[in-house]
């Protein structure tokens, strides 16, 4: 044996077990296993009398409790005996005899030969202790055990001598040494192969196994992988790591216990609806009221996360300010028409912007993106702040050095440059299971009143800035205030609308025109469930609603934009419009498989956490009515019609002719087989319907064969789509469910607002769907486990409803319900719990937020009537 393992020195833990303590917390199936005797227990004179420590025993049961952990320990004693005295519970695995007995029965079963060889053991034994005064013999199912603790030193080593020259000789018995006991046992069964059981059993994805023994060796010299073991007190071992005493190893535990809950359930999760959101254009990030960064991805805003926290606690990279005594903030808010983010304490305010790349002029004078995305952070005020720095790129899956020099840090290790610039303020570098962070206590009366932080990627230049600070902060808020300064904002809720729009716009990637759904990934639908999906990409419906609600604004810039995208997304189907998928990532491509990142757990222990959106391969024949409509509002505005969105709005109506009449998967992507949805059906109708009002207006022409498959689709959707028990237009055909998506029978236009049948289907979405200030989009089994939130956009659509069939109070009663819902700074997710009182799903969602513009304008018409 050699003995390699680390140690703790002084009562502090050494930081090579702390790390690695923190990394094996982190598995997805988690074995602890441990010996008994020195290790739960101190070891004591008398057996009887070992009980184990309360600091281990509160360790052992709170991990035994965790879901995706199991608890075993393995001792020497009989089964019988280390019931009695340990006390553990129920979910606590038990396996004595140094593996040959388990709570769940014998690894084997002892053949009569076996039980034979036991008998003639038994009475050699017998016959060794009795020539040897104060020897104790322990007899076990399988085995006998020699003690001799506490027996003259003379008389033991003769009694150990008679049993090695004797019965250990024999054959079919395996002997095993332990401190001051050797056994003899009709099983060749130890530790380790027990510990490999419990593995395969439990579909363990790791072990760590702790023990003060020899006869641990045999499961420490079977660890491997990401194992972890723990050697207790002095002696060659093969664990890596290693404590002084049994105290130290419930401390060791104790550490395990904090890292792991923390990784199931999250550490305190932020409510969803509380972030505010950063954005340039380029991509986007989220702070929390603390001014904590929990979110960036980089280059793009579907590229993997730099900081992660929101979804992988402080492990998954962060970037936080505070004051040094701590406290919370007095408050938070948007700079009044911008996207920079002032987070406030007595003495201290922390400014938060994403800058704009650096720009150059060509001699041809064309305008070029020279830079990166920067993140600035100005720290101003008189007191002193608190800094800590903690990158972890690839979702922390990549460990990176930090360099300290004279005005920043450099980021080493990640596959493109980075640099935290930042004068004046002294870092000092910590390593945390095999993670560097950066810490500082900035005083900002000795920097004179402000010190400034910029996160550059792409570059490792810390050279100063040529503009002032207050300069660049006035060059990035200008576009912003400028346009929405340009647009035609309702009175009511004007500056909620305002905010709304500012963030459609946050959400808009510039360089190609695509619009995000949302800005976040897994943000969870339900506390703890599985419904954690994916929603940093393009989907074709979510974007051409949200670029049309910006057109009904005044701003015809993101759907001209997201037109252009369109058409090359298009043209990459090689003329088969109609296989479009429902999502593009952020350039226009197809998304690769959906992947699981298993390391972190999730917000709030939500796991799993995903990367990439399974939606991709799924049939929605409802995303070309959003694009006509769009195309349709852009033309009205506009007066005109790019060649682009000819070719667009061509290839919409060719795509709903040849696959109208499919089933397809619909607007939720439910895991279920295809069906043939209502809303799929409308959006088709709506697709040709809108097509037709492009080229009356601004075409000169019409198009006798579209108005023929309108028609066709109009009355297929109008004669199937009824439910006569339901009295309404259900989910799909033949199917009496529910679905809020419905509605559009009559938002579309297809039916009147005043049409018996429409009425009737408001009413019963109304008295199945709504709660209080939220419209779940159904209730019927869509193939998932788990349960989610009331959908804002699906609340709007109930208020533009009940506008159309009359009931005004009623909308202006829930749109005042539905606003109250947002966050602190207007930011609205994707749902909302009602019972909870807090918001759920990616954040914050493009769909939440085209409802309330919508809402809010119909509603200004109305007040204007």
């Amino acid at each position: 044996m050699t003995s390699p393992a680390t140690t703790a020195h002084g009562g502090v833990m050494d930081p090579e077990l702390r790390a690695a303590i923190g990394r094996i917390a982190r598995v997805p199936q988690l074995l602890v296993a441990c010996d008994y005797d020195g290790t739960l227990a101190p070891i004591v004179e008398d057996p009887s009398k070992a009980v184990p420590l309360p600091e281990s025993v509160a360790a052992v049961r709170a991990l035994a409790s965790l879901p995706q952990t199991s608890v075993a320990v393995v001792s020497g004693r009989a089964l019988r005996d280390l019931a009695t005295l340990s006390r553990l519970p129920s979910e606590v695995h038990l396996v004595g005899s140094h593996g040959s007995e388990f709570d769940i029965g014998f690894v084997e079963r002892l053949t009569p030969e076996l039980i034979a060889v036991r008998t003639r053991l038994r009475s050699e034994l017998r016959e060794i202790a009795a020539a040897h005064p104060g020897v104790r013999l322990e007899r076990k199912p399988a085995s006998v055990a020699v003690h001799t603790r506490g027996v003259d030193p003379q008389i033991a080593a003769a009694a150990v001598e008679a049993v090695r020259s004797g019965p250990a000789t024999w054959d079919d018995v395996t002997v095993t040494q332990g401190k001051e006991v050797i056994e003899l046992s009709v099983v060749a069964t130890h530790k380790g192969t027990a510990v490999d059981q419990l593995r395969t059993q439990l579909a363990a994805s790791a072990v760590l196994f702790i023990g003060d023994d020899v006869t641990d060796e045999n499961a420490f010299g079977n660890l491997h992988g990401p194992d972890v073991g723990i050697k207790i007190g002095s002696g060659d071992t093969r664990a890596d790591y290693r404590v002084a005493e049994p105290i130290e190893a419930a401390r060791a535990l104790g550490l395990l216990l904090e890292t792991r809950r923390h990784w199931l359930f999250g550490e305190r999760a932020v409510p969803i609806e509380r972030h505010s959101m950063l954005a340039n254009g380029r991509t986007v990030a989220l702070v929390t009221p603390e001014a904590k960064i929990t979110w960036l991805c980089h280059p793009k805003p579907d590229s993997a996360a730099i900081f992660a926290d929101l979804v992988g606690g402080s492990p998954a990279g962060h970037f936080t300010v505070g004051p040094e005594r701590g406290g919370i903030p007095l408050g938070q808010r948007y700079r009044n028409g911008t996207m920079t983010v002032e987070t406030r304490w007595s003495g201290l305010t922390v400014t938060d912007w994403l800058d704009l790349p650096a720009r150059e002029t060509t001699p041809d004078g064309e305008t070029v993106v020279t830079g990166d995305s920067t993140l600035v952070r100005v720290l101003s005020g008189t007191g002193r702040a608190r800094v800590e720095f903690a990158p972890r790129p690839e979702f922390g899956q990549v460990q990176v050095q930090l360099q300290p020099l004279d005005d920043g840090l450099l980021v080493l290790g990640s596959n493109e440059p980075v640099a935290l610039y930042s004068p004046g303020v002294q870092w000092e570098v910590t390593n945390d299971a095999g993670f560097e962070s950066a810490r500082a206590v900035a005083d900002l009366s000795a920097a004179g009143g402000q010190v400034v932080l910029e996160l550059r990627f792409g570059t490792h230049s810390l050279e100063h800035h040529r503009l002032p600070i207050h300069e660049r902060q006035d060059a990035t808020e200008r576009p912003w205030k400028d346009w929405v300064a340009s647009l035609r904002l309702p009175a009511t809720g004007r500056d909620l609308v305002a905010r709304s729009a500012l963030t459609l716009r946050g959400l808009c990637h510039q360089p190609s025109g695509s619009i995000l759904a949302a800005a976040t990934t897994s943000l969870p639908e339900e506390l703890g469930g599985v419904r954690n999906w994916d929603y940093r990409y393009c989907w074709l419906r979510d974007a051409a609603m949200t670029a049309r609600a910006l057109v009904d604004l005044g701003s015809t810039e993101e759907a001209e934009g997201l037109l252009r995208w369109i058409d090359g997304v298009v043209e990459r189907t090689g003329g088969h419009p109609e296989r479009l998928h429902p999502l593009y990532t952020v350039d226009g491509y197809e998304l690769g498989a959906e992947a699981v990142i298993d390391t972190l757990p999730g917000y709030a222990g939500s796991r799993p956490v995903r990367v990439g959106n399974l939606a991709n391969h799924q049939l929605q024949l409802d995303v070309f009515g959003p694009i006509a409509d769009l195309i349709a509002a852009v033309a009205d505005a506009r007066g005109s019609v790019r060649d682009d969105e000819w070719r667009v709005l061509e290839n919409m109506v060719e795509a709903v002719r040849r696959r109208w009449h499919e089933p397809d998967h619909g607007i939720w992507e439910a895991r279920l087989t295809p069906r043939h949805h209502i809303f799929s059906k409308v959006m088709c109708w709506m697709t040709v319907d809108r097509a037709l009002h492009v080229v009356r207006q601004h075409g000169g022409e019409d198009r006798p064969e579209w108005v023929e498959l309108r028609d066709r689709i109009g009355s297929n959707v109008l004669e199937h789509g009824w439910h006569p028990e339901a009295e309404a237009y259900s989910v799909a055909y033949g199917y009496d469910e529910m679905d809020a998506s419905s509605l559009w029978i009559g938002l579309s236009g297809l039916l009147p607002g005043d049409d018996p049948r429409f009425l009737s289907t408001v009413l019963k979405i109304e008295a199945e769907l709504r709660s209080g200030p939220v419209v779940y989009r159904y209730h019927w089994d869509d193939g998932l486990p788990g349960r989610e939130g009331g959908f804002h956009i699906c609340t709007s659509w109930l208020i533009e409803a009940y506008l159309r069939t009359g009931r005004r109070t009623d909308a202006e009663e829930l749109f005042a319900q539905m606003i109250d819902t947002a966050g602190p700074t207007g930011l609205l997710p994707e749902q909302y719990d009602p019972l909870a009182e807090r918001g759920l799903g990616n954040h914050p969602q493009a769909y939440s937020h085209l409802g309330l513009i919508r809402c809010a304008l119909l509603l200004d018409n109305m007040l204007k009537q």
